[in-house]
């Protein structure tokens, strides 16, 4: 299990980060109960290994004007590799494509996308992803509210089953 690499101040270091991304140095030091040095160091070693890919502002996406969020589900006519990458790759390139998973199942992909109104996103939708190459069908459903939009992971239950395992 990968949390096994990670020792308990690790994982205490990227709970806090993932909790507030903004804090000083010494302040998740104090957090996690080591000197500031040494807690520099371990994040910049989490960093270089991966566990932490960047580090972002929460922006409120309605409030910038994208009132409009939609999960698409795109299936595709071929599901060969090279054609399940170059549709990932072709995701990438869409601005109001937030997220892109592949998945198991009847739907290969569902995107996460946002738009400022429904004509936009209309517009994305007959003209990019309708078109892309590939593309067998696509099934969209507009988001009413969101109830919960937590990132990263649930520190809590990694914790809780290394200590069940130990």
């Amino acid at each position: 299990m990968p949390g096994h690499r990670l020792d308990p101040i690790d994982r205490k270091i990227l709970a806090e980060l993932q909790a507030d991304g903004r804090m000083t140095n010494v302040e998740l030091a104090k957090r996690v109960g080591i000197s500031a040095p040494p807690c520099l160091r371990r994040v910049r070693t989490l960093e270089e290994a991966g566990y932490i890919r960047g580090y972002h502002a929460d922006v409120d996406s309605r409030e910038l004007g994208f009132e409009v969020q939609v999960f698409a589900m795109v299936g595709l006519v071929s599901q060969a590799e090279a054609d399940l990458s170059a549709f990932e790759e072709r995701c990438r390139s869409w601005p109001l494509v937030r997220e892109c998973h592949m998945l198991n199942g009847e739907v290969d992909f569902i995107l996460k996308c946002v738009a400022p109104d429904l004509s936009t996103f209309q517009t994305f939708l007959t003209e990019d992803l309708l078109k892309a190459d590939n593309v067998a069908s696509v099934k969209t459903s507009l988001v009413i509210r969101g109830a919960k939009d937590d990132p990263g992971v649930p520190f809590e239950v990694l914790e809780e089953r290394l200590s069940r395992d130990a």
